[in-house]
């Protein structure tokens, strides 16, 4: 149990969505026309909020400009122009809500829903015939995906897995089969990681997130080696490993994982150094450290969020103080509303490496800025000029092909290109060598 002069009462959560919008009183003092875009918005795109982050996270005296505000709440531009003004008027007539979400469909469906070929190309087959819930794009990982972890305490508005929580199960990820694993990596003897992601796994009950983990605590299948859960839940509902009813249970599932022999790494998303700073957030990272857990944190590098280097050398900085390793700082990826989040690479890679020579040794753990991109997580390594041409030097750190990791190539460099797909090679080449 917490020692009672580390002072952390115990919450209620409590959800707040598109349905009971209205209840979150911080609202009624806003402009009207920002409570219309959020409602506007949240047709289309999800939206989930609680009460740690109206009440702790966000500064309600800078709105709409705050960082954790836009990390939560729509904005408008979040939507094209002409799909606002559609939603938006169907939503003053009172439309249906079947005609309101087929409308909110076709705008869904044209916003990328599954990037980086995550449907078509990281399915693993047995028989000629998908494994749900499951991903394999690296040869060393592989990705579940828990039924009951299917959703988040929040969600954040730039997230790439948006599709998982708007409701349509034919292009959702998602299994209660642990078998299905266990018997997929006896076959694969390449595979020594887990990653339980989601969503959020520790969204879950314990109870329900033991039956997925110690099962390969006690079958130990293939040659498996390492466990991580991806999570936000450290920084949108820390009483998760502090208060809640099974907090203490949760700790000791995690001890049961340290002691059997596996590694627990703990992948926490920290978007801003706000979210780590509370008193609370830094509890539970104390405690999740405690069990024997390693903490590593990694966040997507977004407009409006964090896009300033101070902003990323602290909150590295923060967490290294608090025990926990910097581990990625990614690319906004092409999918949901891009166009509201994406930063040029050449900014991208500018702020990586400000904040990357503000910083000690410590912090240079991270890696970056990645692109998840569908050959595989690729590096802006530099910006550089070879025989009068300006260049972008990129480097695999994770290959679809393992062939192709830590191997560097160049792309002609683009000032507006925000992603891997607007470049083009370099050296008048017609492709890149892994496209050939």
């Amino acid at each position: 149990m917490l020692n009672k002069a580390d002072k952390i009462f115990p919450e209620k959560y409590k959800l707040y969505s598109r349905k009971n919008i209205d209840q979150i009183l911080r609202l009624k003092n806003l402009p009207r026309e920002l409570l219309v875009a959020i409602k506007t918005v949240s047709a289309v795109l999800p939206f989930r909020v609680n009460n740690y982050i109206i009440d702790e996270l966000i500064d309600w005296n800078n709105i709409p400009q705050d960082p954790l505000y836009q990390l939560t709440f729509p904005q408008p531009e979040m939507l094209d122009k002409q799909d606002f003004k559609q939603m938006n008027e169907l939503l003053m007539k009172k439309t249906s809500e079947k005609d309101i979400l087929t409308a909110a469909r076709k705008i869904q469906m044209s916003m990328n829903p599954h990037p980086a070929g995550q449907m078509d190309m990281n399915v693993p087959e047995e028989n000629g015939k998908n494994i749900n819930g499951m991903q394999h794009k690296y040869h060393e990982t592989v990705l579940f995906f828990p039924t009951q972890g299917q959703t988040c305490h929040a969600y954040c508005t730039y997230c790439f897995r948006w599709a998982q929580f708007i409701g349509l199960e034919s292009i959702k990820f998602a299994s209660s089969d642990i078998y299905a694993l266990v018997n997929y990596l006896q076959k694969h003897p390449e595979v020594t990681d887990v990653l339980f992601t989601g969503g959020d796994p520790l969204f879950m009950r314990t109870k329900i997130l033991r039956r997925y983990i110690e099962p390969l605590i006690k079958e130990r299948p293939g040659n498996l080696r390492s466990i991580r859960i991806g999570t936000k839940v450290p920084a949108y509902w820390p009483y998760r490993f502090l208060t809640d009813n099974d907090a203490d249970d949760l700790m000791r599932l995690f001890e049961q994982v340290v002691a059997s022999g596996l590694h627990l790494s703990i992948m926490s998303h920290f978007s801003h150094y706000r979210e780590i700073e509370t008193t609370v957030a830094q509890a539970a990272i104390k405690r999740i450290l405690s069990t024997g857990a390693v903490v590593r944190c990694q966040a997507p590098l977004v407009r409006h969020v964090n896009d300033d280097h101070a902003i990323w050398a602290k909150m590295w900085q923060t967490q290294v103080k608090i025990g926990a390793i910097p581990y990625y700082m990614f690319v906004e990826r092409d999918t949901g509303p891009k166009n509201y989040f994406e930063i040029p690479l050449e900014r991208t890679y500018r702020i990586f490496t400000k904040a990357y020579k503000k910083v000690s040794g410590l912090c240079r753990t991270v890696r970056g800025p990645s692109m998840s991109a569908t050959p595989g997580k690729i590096m802006i390594d530099g910006i550089t000029e070879i025989g009068g041409e300006k260049l972008f030097a990129l480097k695999f750190i994770q290959g679809r092909n393992p062939n192709w990791t830590n191997q560097i190539f160049f792309a002609r460099f683009d000032k507006e290109a925000s992603w891997l797909d607007d470049l083009e090679p370099a050296f008048g080449e017609e492709d890149f060598f892994f496209n050939q």
